[in-house]
């Protein structure tokens, strides 16, 4: 409006974005950009539910760094509900609090986006802007699709963060199942020597927490029409002695 010249105006706004840059607080910044699942930390995990889950190991994680700057990888196993998502996110709450970068997404959504990158011919690059995140977090790898194109473009992510990069991977099966996740064995032996080579695993094989939680509640509900069903009677009884009870009050006469 001023008659600025490009240059100038440039200047300005780089001075603008920076000032906010270094006054807002980096830990919602980083928050926002890590994508985890909402009210799912550390305290919220019911550690009881899945005991073959050590609170001190997942804590002493957290609060240390050696292995996320040795690149040491997270794998957890367990079926669906067992708490591996809310682990996860857990994870990357705590670890964003200390200061780290966290990018959680589901594994098919970052296949397919690895994959539109290589489309694209800018897959390297693609992989380059992730490392910037010092753990990335790859839920629900078990449903990733068994594409030639697509499981590639996962391994070469996996390989280019191997001994860099920490990654967490969250999944249904054990290794024995990941034939169905690579497109040859020879694929699948790599990527999981790649992780494993240096990784700290969580066993979660528990029941799910959501059908333990709906049959709680279905249980809560049988017992109260239980006791329904058991008052009935008595409320009948109470009121057919009522009505064989002589009247003898005044209000209690018809007139």
């Amino acid at each position: 409006k001023e008659g600025w010249p490009a240059e100038r105006l440039l200047a300005a706004l780089c001075e603008l974005e920076l000032s906010e840059r270094e006054q807002g607080p980096p830990t919602q910044r980083h928050l926002a950009a890590a994508r985890l699942p909402q009210g799912k930390t550390l305290d919220a995990f019911d550690f009881l539910a899945v005991p073959t889950l050590s609170q001190a190991r997942v804590r002493a994680l957290v609060e240390g760094d050696s292995w996320l700057q040795a690149g040491h990888n997270l794998l957890a196993f367990g079926p669906p509900g067992s708490g591996k998502t809310h682990l996860a996110g857990a994870i990357g709450y705590e670890l964003i609090q200390r200061g780290y970068r966290v990018l959680m997404a589901r594994t098919s959504d970052l296949v397919q986006r690895l994959q539109v990158a290589r489309q694209d011919l800018a897959l390297t690059q693609e992989i380059a802007k992730l490392d910037k995140f010092d753990l990335l977090i790859l839920d629900d790898l078990s449903y990733v699709r068994k594409d030639q194109a697509e499981t590639s473009a996962l391994f070469e992510l996996i390989s280019a963060r191997y001994e860099r990069r920490s990654i967490m991977i969250t999944a249904n099966q054990p290794f024995s199942g990941w034939d169905a996740i690579f497109p040859d064995r020879a694929m699948t032996i790599a990527a999981i020597d790649r992780l494993v080579h240096h990784a700290t695993i969580f066993e979660m094989n528990v029941e799910s927490y959501r059908r333990r939680a709906a049959y709680a509640a279905a249980t809560s509900l049988s017992d109260i029409e239980d006791d329904r069903d058991k008052q009935q009677p008595e409320k009948e009884i109470a009121t057919a002695k009522d009505n064989s009870r002589p009247a003898t009050l005044s209000s209690e006469i018809e007139t």
